[in-house]
């Protein structure tokens, strides 16, 4: 089948000029598909033109097609042919159903839509009835269509483009910081906001303080008698001194945190701090001064948390940072054994600890929140200090995901080995601290 008999099959039904071209998109550059449209029905043309004398009904048949969508046959002056046979009407395209000549429409509705946020980079997707391509699927395979641009593509590169330009924004195909999804057969706009991220340290200063917020487990956050009608069960969390300023700024639906492990309520996070990532869903706001931010947080909750500085994520930092709950940690704790213990007995603890494997089943106190497995944990180095006759310093170096609490009580034989059982006496932790989180 050449060209010509191709463009012949499709005219067959009501083509408008830019879904003609889209079907020869792939054969060569620098034309819209629009302009390739009208070329190629121009080309079918010529060919009538050369059968007027040789076989008019053949011509007339060509001619009935060619001007079926944008041509009318005035220049038809031969009076061999019945010119008012030829058919002048303008009828709505078998595929697009005429919606291509919306593009100027949907473009400046994509762009009212966007007004009110902040971007860089952008996106224009588009949402088609199944009926539509289902009806371009049956299309191309009974014309034989080969260099095709999908309706899709066409829809979204040429409303992207226009947007660009009026916006001087950047089309991103991969991680752009908004969607705008458009349906042109329903001439609706959606928008799917990409997560603003924004990553740094924290460090903990006191005890008492959660990670993340705790609803209230009578209310679930509605607030009730029991919670003093603030729907929380601590009054303040990490994830709210950090994360609020900078949802504050941002202007977004809703704040989500993520940090590389976590500490327990009463233990300290010291050293250079931990590391965490605040995601802004839905933001309005991008271009927010993250020092400005900082000074806020530390000002703001002074004494209690520090942030070192600030930066902007991605998410792939997100998943670096859930990678990173297994890395290195450094940990100070205070023990007291329910006995006295000797020097030979907290070398004797040192020796097993140091390059050793602990086999630890879920704790008992997270059972209820952990699936109930039992987990491998390793530890590089562990040093004790005496304290007093009951008292030891703890200085541990492990694997991210270790319960130290646990590692020194032994949680009824679910730790294995632990302090308590390697002496075979009685152990727990007063005093936990994080020195370090060596990502």
């Amino acid at each position: 089948m050449t060209l010509l008999d191709q463009v012949f099959c499709m005219l067959a039904t009501s083509l408008c000029n830019h879904c003609l071209g889209r079907q020869f998109a792939l054969l060569g550059y620098g034309l819209k598909n629009d302009a390739r449209g009208e070329i190629l029905r121009s080309l079918l043309a010529l060919e009538a033109y050369d059968l007027l004398f040789s076989d008019p009904e053949k011509a007339l048949s060509l001619l009935n097609r060619v001007v079926a969508e944008a041509h009318s046959c005035e220049s038809l002056n031969d009076t061999s042919v019945d010119t008012q046979k030829v058919v002048e009407l303008e009828l709505t395209c078998y595929l697009c159903n005429g919606r291509f000549k919306a593009i100027p429409v949907l473009s400046s509705r994509v762009m009212e839509a966007l007004k009110d946020y902040e971007f860089s980079t952008f996106l224009v997707g588009i949402e088609l009835p199944f009926v539509v391509i289902e009806r371009e699927d049956e299309f191309k395979g009974r014309c034989q269509v080969s260099h095709s641009e999908s309706m899709k593509s066409h829809f979204s590169r040429v409303i992207g483009k226009q947007v660009a330009f009026a916006t001087e924004k950047l089309v991103d195909h991969h991680t752009p910081d908004i969607v705008a999804l458009v349906n042109p057969f329903v001439n609706s706009i959606t928008l799917q906001v990409n997560s603003l991220y924004v990553a740094g340290r924290y460090r903990k200063l006191v005890r008492g303080i959660p990670q993340s917020r705790w609803l209230c487990s009578e209310c679930h956050g509605a607030g009730c008698v029991k919670c003093d009608w603030v729907g929380k069960k601590y009054p303040e969390s990490i994830e709210e001194l950090i994360g609020i300023p900078v949802y504050r700024h941002a202007n977004g639906r809703e704040i989500a945190f993520h940090g590389a492990g976590r500490e327990d309520i009463d233990t300290l996070m010291l050293g250079s701090g931990r590391p965490f990532v605040v995601e802004i869903k839905e933001p309005k706001k991008r271009f927010i001064n993250l020092a400005t931010i900082r000074n806020e947080i530390n000002a703001f909750a002074e004494g209690k948390i520090e942030v070192g500085v600030l930066v902007f994520a991605d998410k792939d930092v997100v998943r670096r940072i859930k990678k990173a709950e297994a890395s290195k940690k450094i940990y100070n704790a205070i023990v007291e054994f329910a006995r006295d213990v000797t020097a030979e007995e907290l070398r004797r603890i040192e020796d097993v600890l140091c390059g050793s494997v602990i086999h630890q089943q879920t704790p008992l106190r997270v059972l209820q929140r952990r699936a109930d497995l039992i987990r491998e944990k390793h530890i590089y180095a562990a040093k004790l200090r005496r304290l007093s006759k009951r008292r030891a310093e703890l200085k541990l170096h492990c694997q991210g995901g270790l319960y130290v609490k646990e590692l020194i009580s032994g949680d009824e034989g679910r730790t294995k080995p632990s302090l308590a059982s390697i002496i075979d006496t009685e152990a727990k932790s007063i005093q936990l601290d994080v020195l370090g989180v060596i990502d």
